[in-house]
């Protein structure tokens, strides 16, 4: 228990002693009583000053037993904390504490460098993520259901209805047997097909649809459009000769381009990458001194308002001349615009139209949130007989002009109507 004290001149095995013992100053085999020692506790703060590091090591421990979430239980196998406490130090220390979220960045980090030059590691999914029936990832999942290993609506899932009416007797004749048993010999036929199909898509790692995109975004956009155009011929090949396949495509690309660069050097009469180097940053200035006479030269070119012209001419004039500007212009908060979100690959494009798809873009919400939100918004409309913008930012917990420009979009469609 502690406290106890450690010998610090024996082991290895490291050799402990209990107070009592210590005290009376006992030996044993190569202890001796005047060897140097350490007094082991654990009854000091690590991460919170109420808390010592026994406790942090006890509500661990608890929270392994117990499952996370489950706090009263994890405060009862404590003793020590309430049930709030359990929760509110769990939460902050452990969830989002930004130290231990940099670590784990940097071990993930240091796990792709370690793995950089080699093909994608192949991890089948034994066990992808359970969602609730009906949500959004079940549905990007296809109705998987992991714990029965099948989908909802299985490949050519009306199969067995050939069979349902099939009953073998004993008077049948030669021609009717035969024939009810090629019929089982097709509906065998097909489940293989089906079974085929359902071991191509886990062994690819198909199922868990949301890493399956992630991991295909990592690449540039002309490897991406090569993984899009390939993605028809995995199912001839195996998962990791397939993925050492795009890898090398990908490497491929990385090279020509670098090649390209070095080309472009030479031509420059570059013989160093000191001289690169100064050669990139005035190729950068001049790229941007390019694009604000471009910008400025469309301006002037499609500016119709001659009066606001004049206006700009007349401020810019008295800004020269060291004078206060008399004419008030809107201010510029000098924030940019992001740029719209791109649609390629994520689940439910498909079923937008072009102008869902615009406003998508424009208000960089993926598809399948907005579909969910158009459905709740439409059935709380035909609930209610209308809707205010009030109720659709209650329903909607997102960016209030988000929601706004959601809701106008739906009004102006003819989707909803003003309560």
């Amino acid at each position: 228990m502690e406290p106890y004290i450690k010998c610090a001149e024996c082991g290895p095995p490291p050799f402990f002693l209990c107070l009592q013992c210590f005290t009376r100053g006992f030996e044993y085999k190569k202890h001796q009583s005047d060897h140097t020692y350490e007094i082991m506790t654990s009854d000091f703060p690590v991460l919170d000053p109420s808390w010592t590091a026994q406790e942090e090591m006890a509500l661990l421990e608890a929270v392994m037993d117990c499952g996370f979430g489950n706090w009263q239980d994890v405060a009862n196998q404590m003793c020590t904390k309430t049930k709030e406490e359990c929760e509110k130090h769990y939460m902050k220390h452990f969830i989002n504490n930004p130290l231990f979220a940099s670590t784990l960045l940097n071990l993930k980090q240091a796990e792709e460098a370690k793995t950089a030059d080699t093909a994608i590691p192949f991890h089948s999914t034994d066990d992808p993520p359970r969602p609730t029936f009906d949500s959004l990832l079940s549905r990007d999942m296809a109705g998987y259901m992991p714990a029965r290993a099948d989908f909802i609506e299985e490949f050519d899932n009306y199969a067995e209805w050939d069979l349902r009416d099939i009953d073998f007797v004993e008077d049948d004749s030669d021609i009717l047997h035969a024939l009810k048993m090629a019929v089982v010999d097709i509906y065998h036929s097909r489940l293989k097909e089906r079974q085929r199909r359902k071991k191509i898509i886990r062994d690819h790692g198909l199922i868990n649809l949301r890493k399956f995109q992630l991991m295909e975004r990592r690449y540039p956009k002309e490897v991406q459009d090569l993984y899009e155009t390939m993605r028809r011929f995995a199912r001839i090949v195996g998962p990791v000769e397939h993925d050492k396949f795009i890898e090398s495509h990908a490497l491929e690309f990385e090279l020509r381009r670098e090649i390209k660069r070095l080309q472009e050097y030479r031509i420059a009469g570059i013989t160093n990458f000191c001289s690169a180097r100064t050669y990139d940053h005035l190729k950068k200035t001049r790229e941007e001194e390019r694009l604000k006479r471009t910008m400025l030269s469309e301006v002037l070119q499609y500016i119709q308002d001659s009066s606001a012209c004049q206006q700009w001419l007349r401020r810019q004039a008295d800004i020269d001349s060291g004078l206060s500007p008399s004419i008030p212009m809107a201010s510029n908060s000098g924030r940019r615009s992001a740029p719209p979100l791109n649609l390629t690959g994520l689940p439910g494009t498909e079923k937008l139209n072009e102008k869902e798809k615009e406003l998508c873009q424009m208000v960089r919400l993926v598809p399948g949130a907005y579909l969910e939100y158009k459905s709740a918004l439409l059935n709380e409309c035909n609930k209610q007989g209308g809707l205010r913008l009030a109720q659709a930012r209650a329903l909607i917990k997102i960016d209030v002009n988000k929601t706004r420009k959601i809701y106008d979009f739906l009004i102006r469609e003819g989707y909803i109507t003003k309560a």
